[in-house]
């Protein structure tokens, strides 16, 4: 099935309890809760049905934090307001959705990405890599596609805390090794100084590149 496989990749990328689920956009899901649907009155198909996963999604992970499933609505610019006293991030790809939720007090804010593991055309490399990152690149198998991974989840960890908009050259990834990075702020943002950086990871399973990046895990500031 892959489920279970991706799930359990997907918990090992954080070290505090987190809740996980995982689902098929094309599969069917449980109805959208009262209020939810009306985020997409002008929705595509595919949009409806990728939604509704990662709502499902987001209930089961839920349940597995002991608390009572609860509408996730959506704020004018799509991002999923949370329950009160939870944190969390959803991610589509063709095949799957994943959600990942945690007690706020177990962490300030979460980022998941889950992306196919197919290379990323070379053309794409100057706009998602800086020089250092390019330099590095030979020394990466697909290594573009894992700084687009690491871009994304550590995006999607620091959005909730600053509401800041920015490209991928705001963020400047180095892998420690091949499933441990930091991506690094090269400009100062609200909340972050240029030099603060986020740790993360990612790793392979089923086709697929998960990625993971906690902010507030430990008491020091992206950690």
């Amino acid at each position: 099935m892959g489920e279970a496989e991706i799930t359990a990749a997907v918990r090992a990328l954080f070290d505090r309890p987190v809740g996980v689920a995982v689902t098929r956009p094309a599969a069917p899901q449980l109805p959208l809760l009262p209020g939810e649907a009306a985020h997409l009155c002008r929705a595509r198909p595919a949009r409806i049905a990728e939604f509704t996963a990662g709502r499902s999604a987001a209930r089961q992970a839920m349940q597995q934090l002991g608390v009572l499933p609860q509408p996730v609505f959506a704020a004018p610019d799509r991002a999923p307001i949370w329950p009160a006293g939870l944190v969390g991030s959803i991610s589509h790809c063709a095949e799957w959705c994943v959600a990942v939720l945690a007690h706020r007090d177990d962490y300030a804010s979460l980022g998941v990405d889950i992306e196919d593991d197919a290379a990323l055309p070379d053309d794409l490399a100057e706009e998602i890599c800086g020089p250092s990152e390019r330099a590095g690149m030979a020394r990466q198998p697909k290594g573009t596609k894992q700084i687009f991974c690491a871009k994304e989840a550590a995006y999607k960890a620091q959005y909730p805390l600053t509401k800041t908009l920015f490209g991928f050259d705001r963020f400047e990834v180095h892998f420690s090794d091949s499933n441990r990075f930091t991506a690094r702020f090269t400009q100062t943002t609200k909340g972050f100084r240029r030099g603060d950086y986020l740790p993360g990871r990612i790793v392979p399973v089923r086709g697929h590149l998960v990625t993971g990046v906690a902010i507030g895990q430990i008491r020091s500031k992206g950690a």
